[in-house]
């Protein structure tokens, strides 16, 4: 059965009952919530209080961005709209990215930095996961750190 996450509140479901897209919108939303965007996952993910998600298109381009994104980042979501993830973030490493989208498979716990909008270089935990839907989209969780490896306290 799929799995569900909402990038905004954060809510966890199962499509047990198969009513997943047939609310008469094209796209999924989130039933707790109302955000345009639930993402599938292949298995349960528990993210962290202070975890943000960014939903990016098959390019890696910002589509949304959920709660916790502007606490951790500095960017609202309409500077990030439409713009290469990595580079928007100006992540340590962008690689990961591309083995997720080339090769379909998550990456978890990458200890990277990205550049809040204030210029200050941040460490960050990033958790990446594929899109199995015929769109091949990304969902990018970005989860706060201290310098010594462990998360920020959320």
């Amino acid at each position: 059965m799929p799995v569900y996450i909402c990038p905004n509140c954060k809510d966890r479901s199962v499509d047990i009952d198969g009513l997943e897209g047939l609310t008469g919108s094209d796209g999924l939303q989130c039933r707790r919530c109302g955000f345009g965007f639930i993402f599938q996952l292949l298995e349960d993910y528990y993210p962290a209080p202070g975890t943000g998600f960014v939903v990016c298109d098959a390019n890696s381009r910002v589509l949304a961005a959920g709660r916790g994104v502007f606490e951790l980042t500095g960017f609202q979501e309409d500077d990030l709209m439409g713009r290469e993830v990595a580079e928007v973030l100006t992540l340590s490493d962008a690689s990961p990215i591309g083995i997720v989208r080339e090769w379909g498979v998550r990456q978890l716990g990458l200890e990277l930095e990205l550049t809040t909008s204030a210029a200050i270089r941040k460490p960050v935990t990033v958790d990446l996961f594929p899109a199995y839907d015929e769109d091949g989209g990304l969902l990018v969780a970005l989860t706060p750190r201290t310098l010594d490896g462990t998360l920020a306290p959320g």
